[in-house]
């Protein structure tokens, strides 16, 4: 019999998923058979049989719970500062927990928040461009700066500057790892995590402790990547690479995949470009995002003042637009200014909800 005798039945839930052989969907079946995670933990290997479970599996599982140690385990939960959030909790994500195989239960570094809802996945290759870093700074800062969480897996690369460019920007981020939370991979990035916790973030996964990054871990990973957002953004990518598997993901879960379009003779340019072929939204800036799901949008003004000084295309812009409203072409016009660069500035003032478009071309400031 099992080494638990005294614990709550979120417990044991978790108990039961840290025998990872066990999937979210086997878990589900198990508890719904055995009415509570107590019994389903605690059952014979007969019982194991009798619901499908394979005579070799069955053994692995008894031999395990034998040997699972779980005041040792809880106790280093609790020394790490690892928390858990069990499907049903308040506390549980609402984007993820709406998919069939959602994990039962999530480990957490830092805190989850009800604005986490208002999500998007920013994804790509880790080896990038400097185009694909350019893009992902600009995609991920901006909206980071309208109160939207970023989500992303950690990983070199696109996933790394989207994640760093949330937290320049002051915004919130949550990183998906494919290994237990005291496996932080790969490890390059442990100070990014540390950041993020620090910031206010979150590092998520539904590994247990100890649990090693392995490569067929993460397919699994990327569902919740995209399980918790309302799109996902593809960067760059090759053809046959891991971000089409979120994409993938995105898609099956009913979410909104978007594309940005690429040079057309860089192989980083593969994946968005099949994807744009095979039905992708366009995404082109952050406010074809935000115009496609009609996010609501919470600007803190605080922090947008504090990027302000950083440009001085902005400052020259909210000055001219201090007194009156004016066209495009009068902004461009005295600020001396070519119309591309006007129109880009004046693309990210939006973003930022620093002035506003009021027709025919006319801006106002906010």
């Amino acid at each position: 019999m099992a080494n638990i005798i005294f614990m709550s039945d979120d417990k044991y839930l978790v108990a039961l998923c840290s025998f990872t052989d066990f999937g979210p969907r086997r878990v589900t079946l198990l508890i719904n058979y055995f009415k509570n995670a107590k019994r389903a933990w605690n059952v014979e290997k007969k019982d194991l049989l009798e619901v499908g479970v394979k005579d070799n599996l069955a053994d692995k599982f008894i031999k395990y719970r034998n040997s699972f140690n779980c005041d040792k385990y809880f106790s280093s939960l609790e020394q790490k500062g690892i928390s858990y959030i069990v499907k049903g909790d308040k506390l549980y994500p609402k984007n993820l927990k709406e998919l069939d195989d959602a994990p039962v239960v999530l480990y957490s570094l830092g805190k989850l928040s009800i604005f986490d809802e208002n999500a998007v996945a920013i994804v790509g290759t880790r080896k990038m461009t400097y185009y694909g870093k350019e893009v992902t700074e600009k995609f991920s800062s901006e909206l980071a700066s309208l109160g939207i969480t970023i989500i992303s897996g950690l990983a070199r690369g696109i996933d790394s500057v989207a994640h760093r460019s949330a937290l320049n920007m002051g915004g919130r981020t949550i990183a998906v790892i494919a290994s237990g939370l005291d496996n932080i991979y790969p490890p390059e990035n442990i100070k990014l995590a540390n950041d993020i916790v620090k910031s206010g973030g979150a590092i998520l996964s539904e590994y247990p402790l100890g649990y090693p990054a392995l490569p067929v871990n993460f397919p699994s990973r990327n569902r919740i990547v995209s399980g918790l957002s309302k799109a996902v953004v593809v960067i760059e990518g090759y053809k046959k690479s891991g971000t089409l598997l979120t994409a993938s993901s995105a898609a099956q879960q009913g979410k909104t995949v978007f594309a940005v379009p690429g040079q057309i003779t860089s192989p980083m340019s593969e994946a968005p470009h099949y994807l744009l072929q095979n039905g992708a939204k366009w995404a082109f800036c952050p406010k074809d995002i935000l115009d496609e799901l009609s996010l609501e949008v919470k600007v803190d003004r605080d922090k947008v003042a504090k990027v302000l000084p950083d440009s001085r295309d902005e400052e020259k812009i909210m000055k001219l637009l201090e007194v009156e409203p004016l066209h495009l072409d009068e902004l461009v016009r005295i600020s001396g200014g070519n119309v591309s660069k006007i129109s880009s500035t004046l693309m990210s003032m939006r973003l930022k909800g620093l002035v506003k478009e009021v027709g025919g071309g006319v801006y106002k400031k906010i």
